[in-house]
């Protein structure tokens, strides 16, 4: 059997009926890459019950992090969202996931385009200096229905920002967009309709979307992956995995809806 970590949850924070956070200790052993995922889940009736969740945290900070839809009637969820300060999670200590710097080709820019509880991996990479490191610019994209569901993402852009030691690799080169579906706000619409028509490049003052400077991650809905892998593929855009690095990257193990 894999290994599974038994770790104490350390803060809980509900920021909407349907999306909460929370931090949990780290084993010194579990390693991971920012961008990637393990399995996390709780014992019922004395047997785990595990699914597939992004670090939220980057790999180079001591406490874990996670972004979470929460499911009346999910599986793990349902529990999940009713866990509290000194809660045992049980970690799993192999981490993988396609949303990795190796599956990409050298770029300029990277764009990190996520929807709903999809923006948990970027808030990993959005907090590894050696993001920065790598890219001119780096845009975090973040496609929500209501503007309540922006405010994990607002939260982590704003620390990084105003991080002693990340604020200086990130400050001129994070550019955050937030964007919502059912409400007024400064930027509204869907991801996949923004990027394709040029918006939210343009809305940003960044150049017209190439593949010889541009790399993308994507992280999110069925419907906004596959829209948004065909519009890629159009403009002749390539895959990366762990065998090809590519012009873009896809995350396709989804926490259950």
């Amino acid at each position: 059997m894999a290994t599974i970590y038994t770790e104490t949850v350390q803060t809980v924070r509900h920021w909407t009926d349907r999306l909460f956070s929370f931090t949990a200790t780290r084993n010194p052993g579990f390693r991971f890459i920012s961008g990637q995922f393990t399995m996390i889940g709780i014992k019922i009736n004395g047997k785990p019950l595990l699914r597939a969740y992004s670090m939220a945290s980057a790999h180079h900070e001591e406490n874990l992090e996670f972004f979470s839809i929460k499911v009346q009637d999910g599986p793990l969820t349902q529990h999940l969202q009713k866990l509290q300060p000194g809660d045992e999670l049980l970690v799993g200590a192999k981490a993988t996931g396609t949303l990795i710097q190796h599956n990409l080709l050298p770029g300029k820019t990277l764009y990190l385009l996520g929807t709903g509880t999809g923006l948990a991996p970027f808030a990993s990479i959005i907090k590894d200096p050696d993001t920065y490191e790598i890219y001119d610019h780096v845009v975090l994209a973040h496609g929500c229905r209501e503007i309540a569901e922006l405010g994990y993402g607002e939260m982590v852009v704003n620390r990084v920002l105003e991080d002693e030691f990340l604020g200086e690799y990130a400050q001129g080169k994070l550019l955050y967009y937030p964007t919502v579906t059912r409400e007024p706000f400064r930027n509204m619409g869907r991801l996949t309709n923004l990027f394709d028509s040029g918006k939210l490049e343009s809305d940003l003052n960044l150049p017209a979307l190439n593949k010889d400077s541009d790399r993308v991650m994507l992280c999110g809905s069925p419907d906004m992956l596959s829209d948004l892998q065909n519009m890629l593929e159009t403009r002749g855009f390539v895959e990366g995995n762990h065998t090809h690095a590519g012009h873009f990257v896809i995350e396709k193990a989804f926490v259950e809806k």
